[in-house]
């Protein structure tokens, strides 16, 4: 009864899947030049094949980031303490999973990719379809080989210093980390134009045989990974891992996060060494320099500030849902980026509780940092979508203002305590679905989308009424005193 339940389930969300994919394919190809377009008129019309491309060379530099983090070549804690000390090769024991990743990341880039091509690419024929997935599957798997290579620091010392064994018995110079990471960017980059030419069968002939050839340079260095690089992916992959299963998306965040960039001692250093005046003042002064030193990171809000504006341009113009929907992913996906201080002082609230200061100006100091720097971003999109015709100045004020319920979020995220497994699954037409868990990962989310609505609205609308002004600010000051004066729940 369970596999009749599950596999029932299973296929009325594959036909609702396809259902979905087929009507928006039907929906993209019988849209007109601009019509629909949140934007008064495309003073620049950007084609369509090179914003897919750019989007293909995204998801490529994606899959090679994770794989860096996670560590194509990795050791779970049994096998660092068993067999990773002793004068044995190590090739037999890292390289099958290696390989396993490699073909796994490589089906699933190909099953991802076709629906994708079907709604991108409406004049294409079935077989070109399927040529361009199995070429996107091939490049997916060249992204893992290529954090191979940088895990073995062929291409770039990475966290391996600047030696390797096999290098030097080749007689290779290895190259710095940053010109390591423009050679195996420039590769995804020219793997990322290839599904786009289904003309014929080469370019899928073409990216085979590049993954075979660096696949084989894999192979014979795959035991000559540093003993702490395996044990350190395999601690990133199995806290990610682990997060995963248990539905935690902070953990995860906390995993992928731990290693990205080292501390910044040196900033806000003159800020720092004021004389404090207050508790309060103090610990303000602590949170930003905190937000400072861990160095948020400032090339992911540019991309999706880039990618909510390119979507404007596209040659035909997108629905206007899709262009809103861009714009809400952007949001929340910067929104999340900004609460690395939240995340990490979640961990103990117990030190919070020591401070001399009342709770809700505890968390109203923990989260002025990533309030500030979402209005500070909301401004300047907002600034872009009303020069180009989305709406009159006042957007301006309402994104600024929708950046400090947004930023709020981020706090209410980090504070989300963990999934409740006592809960039981509820019974849907689509199979059990764990609504308590989904729930308590929602949290954070549910309130950055709703900072957006008017936002939205006045996007729609092409203007900004008053009333949008009062409702934005309303729906942020509101989100503010929540996230503020709730206190968090025990797990």
């Amino acid at each position: 009864m369970d596999v009749y339940s599950w596999g029932l389930g299973i296929g009325v969300s594959l036909t609702i899947a396809a259902s979905f994919v087929l009507a928006l394919r039907n929906e993209i190809a019988n849209r007109a030049s601009t019509t629909g377009s949140i934007i008064g008129e495309q003073w620049l019309v950007l084609p369509e094949p090179v914003l897919w491309t750019a989007v293909t060379f995204a998801a490529l530099v994606v899959i090679n980031n994770l794989a860096r983090k996670l560590g194509p070549m990795s050791v779970n804690g049994a096998e660092s303490s068993w067999w990773l000390t002793l004068p044995v090769d190590r090739r037999p024991m890292v390289l099958p999973p290696f390989l396993r990743t490699v073909a796994i990341t490589g089906a699933g880039a190909a099953v991802v990719y076709l629906p994708f091509s079907m709604v991108t690419a409406v004049d294409r024929a079935p077989l070109h379809h399927l040529l361009a997935s199995l070429t996107f599957g091939f490049a997916g798997a060249i992204a893992v080989i290529l954090a191979a290579l940088q895990q073995l620091a062929f291409i770039g010392p990475g966290s391996l210093g600047m030696r390797s064994v096999g290098l030097r018995s080749l007689g290779v110079r290895l190259l710095g980390p940053r010109l390591g990471a423009t050679i195996a960017a420039a590769l995804l980059l020219a793997c990322s134009v290839l599904p786009a030419l289904t003309s014929s069968a080469w370019p899928t002939a073409l990216v085979a045989v590049a993954a075979v050839v660096l696949l084989a340079l894999v192979v014979p260095r795959a035991g000559q990974v540093r003993g702490d690089e395996l044990v350190r992916s395999g601690a990133v992959a199995g806290h990610a891992g682990a997060s995963l299963f248990m539905m935690d998306s902070n953990e995860v965040l906390r995993a992928l996060g731990g290693t990205r960039k080292r501390v910044d001692g040196g900033r806000a250093a003159s800020y720092y060494a004021r004389p404090a005046q207050g508790p309060l003042r103090s610990l303000i002064r602590a949170d930003v320099v905190a937000f400072l030193r861990l160095n948020p990171p400032v090339i992911p809000p540019i991309l999706w500030l880039t990618a909510c504006i390119a979507i404007l341009f596209v040659e035909g113009g997108l629905p206007e849902f899709a262009q809103l929907a861009v714009i809400v992913i952007a949001g929340c996906a910067t929104a999340s980026g900004l609460g690395g201080v939240a995340r990490r002082t979640a961990l103990v609230p117990e030190l919070d509780a020591m401070l001399p200061l009342h709770q809700a100006l505890v968390r109203t100091s923990r989260t002025l940092m990533p309030c500030v720097a979402m209005s500070v971003w909301m401004a300047v999109l907002c600034s872009l979508l009303a020069l180009l015709g989305a709406a009159n100045p006042a957007l301006i004020g309402v994104g600024a203002l929708a950046g400090v319920g947004m930023g709020a979020g981020t706090l209410r995220a980090a504070t989300r305590t963990p999934p409740d497994w006592t809960a039981p699954p509820v019974e849907t037409p689509f199979g059990p679905v764990p609504r308590a868990q989904l729930g308590s990962l929602m949290r954070g989310l549910d309130v950055t989308i709703l900072a957006m609505v008017p936002l939205l609205v006045a996007q729609y609308l092409g203007y900004v009424p008053m009333s949008v002004n009062a409702v934005q600010a309303a729906f942020s000051a509101g989100i503010f005193l929540l996230v503020v004066l709730t206190r968090p729940k025990r797990s």
